[in-house]
């Protein structure tokens, strides 16, 4: 066999392996720094054109110097509160203005209506960032003064601090998790010392060059990165690069067996794995870019954002893996040596019993598979995507979410987060009356120039006013979101006043309606991005069709087995909004991948070998590759799970779940058994479908 000039076969590999190494030099500790640019603002949160972001916008007129504010909740010892103690904490409190951190004088201590508590609200500073921490444990130790009382605090301060406490340390806690999972199961797969390691440099490379690019462009202003978003920015480049470079290792492993030479077999690697992996990386990064689409801001950060981190991982496994193969050769799977076997069906026993069993009885197998998903997809309706309650936001026991919980057994429901309506100055007594009647409502009043509710005269600002609302019912429940319902009827009713009405219940509401609407429009056009990759890859119209119907029959399994484990396992009441839309995207454009590289390898197969055969082989020759590559992406998603946020873990159990149900039963037996059972027809208007084999008798290579 004829072999490169031994020059070629050492002089551009090298190079690629310097320069990957330059870059990860240079890049590599941009993935630990990029929450100097994220930011965990809850307004990255909210729907971009909905009425209660346009209320959070004209607020900014209404704060004579933007703040967070901290509620201060004292709970009795004794029965009541006396009259001591509320001056007490009056005083306390009162003593901390001036103090760093805080802005301007907090309020006076007012006990609840069963005198059993008081709340104070202490004004502080919005871009405290880490240091937020430590003002809140000042106001905590003041307010502790107050004899015979508890202290609590809660608030956007409170929940904020929280918020940034799940997030810290998730670089190094995060990764560290995720590289460890990959590289345990990649040691027990491969039973190769050598190939997890250069596995997993290629996916840190890879999320360097990635984090480097996202980092500017944040620091830039072009892309948003929350903490939701570096975290999974994290685990999908780690997956995804990790994924694609199990399927060119592999390929590279039958091209050595049967060539011989390692520069030719990481040539013939890359050709051979090139299509699937470039259009694999397409869906997923479409399926994300399509999130720009959304009216959720976080939701059109990570479009971008993820995208990125797919072509760097693409970028890499085409680049880098190729490069250590080349000149690493057979060394790499020590000590384990690819044999002639593995370019054939002998070498893989396990998957060519598994193809016999497929193709003894195709129809039973896709028709018995499909129905069991189906049972499962049939719960998925029940998957109620309205929301998480404050008090399982996180997912362990948050400061934050005990104080409300105390909050609210001693004021309404709604206190600490009011409704918020913005209304024309000359029609505030109308408009206030509008609220007040609403059926939901504890109590109302305008914003004074004091700065407090329903005290002074009016604070008018460009001609508007701001009327604050205390709901009766807590701010995260559905009696609270109806209430916003009725306010918005009420007030739109009174004429010449132009009202709008947000706050923290507002948008939430508007979140899950904005959310909704998400899903009718995104949803669509990511099924139709992936059927036009899958045409173009295949060359037909009927096999692309059932692929996605059969990786859209995982998802609405997924969720269905979601809905039971989210309810009666881990205890959530409830998903977040923007969850089915994130498992959508996530689990279908991954889960389209291990179709993709199934079916490109079919296709190829079939062209030398006829239809039938084209699918055993295929099925036998990447079903443990494809395998491996599901349960590494499960094992890294499942990382998330230490974030102890609701959001990440459920996103995590969806994601993990759905790619091991896709990978060891879609992709192993519905997928192979419809496609045997459809025939050579299914490659319509491919070659394929009028011979079962290429033009050319014996052809490896598709048309």
């Amino acid at each position: 066999m004829k072999t490169s000039p031994r020059w070629h076969r050492w002089f551009l590999p090298t190079v690629l392996l310097l320069v990957w190494l330059g870059v990860g030099g240079a890049l590599g500790p941009y993935a630990g720094k990029l929450g100097e640019v994220a930011t965990n603002d809850q307004a990255a949160f909210l729907p971009q054109s909905a009425e209660s972001t346009q209320v959070l916008k004209a607020r900014e007129a209404f704060d004579q110097s933007e703040t967070l504010p901290a509620i201060v909740v004292w709970t009795a010892d004794g029965e009541t509160v006396t009259e001591a103690q509320q001056a007490a904490a009056t005083s306390t409190v009162g003593a901390l203005a001036g103090d760093a951190g805080v802005v301007g004088r907090p309020s006076p201590a007012l006990p609840s209506d069963d005198e059993e508590a008081m709340q104070a609200v202490v004004q502080l500073e919005p871009d405290l960032g880490e240091g937020l921490s430590a003002v809140l444990d000042e106001v905590r130790e003041a307010a502790e003064d107050v004899p015979g009382a508890t202290v609590h605090i809660v608030g956007p301060a409170a929940s904020q601090a929280d918020l940034s406490d799940a997030f810290a340390g998730i670089d190094g806690l995060l990764l560290g998790v995720a590289l460890g999972a990959v590289l345990l199961i990649l040691l027990l797969v491969y039973r190769s010392f050598l190939l997890p390691f250069v596995i997993i440099l290629g996916s840190v490379f890879a999320l360097g060059l990635a984090s480097g690019i996202v980092y500017a462009l944040a620091e830039r202003d072009v892309v948003r990165v929350d903490g939701q978003v570096q975290g999974i920015l994290s685990i999908l480049v780690i997956g995804a690069a990790t994924d694609y470079a199990l399927l060119l290792s592999a390929r590279f492993r039958e091209e050595l067996a049967s060539r011989g030479d390692r520069a030719a077999a990481a040539v013939a690697s890359v050709r051979r794995s090139f299509g699937a992996i470039t259009a694999s990386a397409a869906t997923v990064a479409l399926g994300l870019l399509a999130l720009l689409a959304s009216d959720l801001t976080n939701n059109r950060s990570l479009g971008p954002v993820g995208a990125i981190g797919i072509v760097c991982a693409v970028v890499t496994t085409l680049t880098f893996l190729p490069a250590v193969l080349a000149l690493l050769g057979r060394v790499v799977y020590w000590p384990s040596r690819p044999k002639a076997s593995d370019a054939s069906m002998e070498g893989h026993g396990l998957w060519r019993r598994v193809a016999a069993k497929v193709d003894s009885r195709p129809r039973l197998t896709w028709v018995v598979t499909a129905l069991v998903l189906a049972v499962f997809a049939a719960f998925s309706p029940s998957l109620s995507a309205k929301g998480v309650p404050l008090d399982e936001i996180f997912v362990n026991d948050a400061p934050s979410v005990a104080a409300q919980k105390t909050l609210g057994e001693h004021f309404p429901g709604g206190s600490g987060n009011p409704a918020v309506i913005i209304a024309d100055a000359d029609r505030t007594a109308e408009v206030t009356a509008a609220v007040r009647k609403t059926e939901g409502v504890a109590s109302a009043g305008p914003v004074s120039t004091s700065g407090r509710s329903g005290a002074g005269e009016p604070l008018v600002v460009d001609g508007r006013v701001q009327i604050d609302a205390t709901l009766t019912a807590a701010a995260d429940s559905d009696a609270a979101k109806e209430t916003i319902e009725r306010l918005r009827g009420n007030v739109r009713a009174v004429s010449g006043a132009d009202a709008l009405v947000g706050g923290y219940t507002a948008q939430q509401y508007d979140t899950q309606q904005t959310a909704t609407q998400d899903r009718t429009l995104i949803v669509p056009i990511v099924l139709a991005v992936i059927l036009l990759i899958l045409m173009a890859l295949l060359r037909s119209l009927l096999i692309p069709v059932l692929l996605v119907a059969t990786v859209a029959l995982n998802f609405l399994a997924t969720l269905g087995v979601s809905a039971l484990v989210f309810e009666h396992l881990l205890g959530f009441s409830g998903t977040d909004a923007s969850v089915p839309l994130y498992g959508f995207v996530f689990l279908v454009a991954l889960g389209v991948d291990y179709n993709i590289f199934l079916m490109s390898r079919v296709r190829e197969e079939a062209f030398a070998y006829g239809h039938r055969q084209g699918v055993l082989r295929g099925l036998a020759t990447t079903g443990g590759v494809i395998t491996s590559a599901g349960v590494v992406l499960a094992a890294t998603f499942a990382a998330l799970m230490v974030i102890p946020l609701a959001f990440l873990v459920q996103i995590a159990f969806i994601v993990a779940f759905g790619v091991l149900l896709d990978t060891l039963v879609v992709r192993s037996l519905l997928v192979p058994a419809l496609v045997i059972d459809v025939g050579r027809r299914g490659w319509w208007p491919s070659a394929l479908a009028r011979t079962g084999t290429g033009t050319a008798a014996g052809a490896r290579h598709p048309e």
